[in-house]
């Protein structure tokens, strides 16, 4: 074999080696960055469980605590403790001042002339007693009515609180001055506080005037009844 085609096949089989080398596009396999590697998808960790609020207490746990209560001035001239009464799962709830004298005698929240009214009010709205749940600011009478004491208030809120906590209604109705301003914390006069609309810890609340209210001023039950228009529309939803 001559010196000229010996180098002719050394040259050959160099540039099938080098073909042998090349991509589909044309270029050597050591040119083309190596493609970044794919990303696996890694599971999200489960997410904790939600953290539940513990059950409400009942509202019998809660009377239990208030026991024979001694806690203010009132348990010394008091008849009976008026804790109130209802449905224990009431969408609707009313809040009063204090127990009158047929109150303190019964042991039941407003069963007397006032009381009756109220009923009247229920049933305008579709709704019997039974369905909703009665309490008062205070749970016992002060005497000859007179209006409640400040340091009477806070000894009774912590078991309003609780019963409202217990109940978890959809509206609260706060019946007069003491009932309006605990539930909206203000010391706004009820003629102000009384058709607007407000919140308690997320409830509803509608402050309007007291039962005793429209019996000496029979002209207020109009205002009284576009309030309680505005609560059957809210229990509707």
């Amino acid at each position: 074999m001559s010196d000229e085609r010996a180098l002719l096949l050394a040259d050959l089989r160099e540039r099938a080696a080098y073909f042998a080398t090349l991509t589909d596009l044309g270029l050597p396999a050591d040119a083309i960055p190596a493609a970044a590697p794919v990303a696996r998808a890694v599971a999200a960790p489960p997410a904790p469980a939600a953290v539940q609020a513990p059950p409400a207490e009942t509202l019998e746990q809660v009377r239990a605590d208030l026991g024979d209560c001694q806690r203010c001035v009132l348990a010394r001239t008091r008849t009976k403790i008026v804790f109130g009464q209802g449905s224990p799962t009431a969408r609707l709830m009313f809040v009063g001042e204090a127990p009158g004298g047929d109150e303190d005698e019964q042991g039941l929240a407003f069963v007397g002339k006032a009381g009756q009214l109220l009923t009247k009010i229920i049933e305008a709205i579709n709704l019997k007693r039974d369905d909703v749940f009665i309490a008062n600011v205070l749970k016992c009478r002060p005497p000859g009515n007179r209006n409640p004491e400040t340091d009477e208030i806070l000894q009774c809120q912590p078991f309003l609180e609780r019963q409202i906590a217990s109940i978890r209604p959809t509206v609260i109705v706060g019946l007069g001055k003491f009932a309006g301003q605990w539930l909206l914390k203000t010391m706004q006069p009820i003629t102000r506080l009384r058709g607007t609309l407000g919140t308690y810890n997320g409830i509803q609340v509608m402050p309007t005037y007291h039962p005793a209210y429209l019996l000496r001023n029979p002209e207020a039950k109009k205002d009284v009844w576009e309030d309680m228009k505005v609560v059957r529309d809210l229990l509707a939803k």
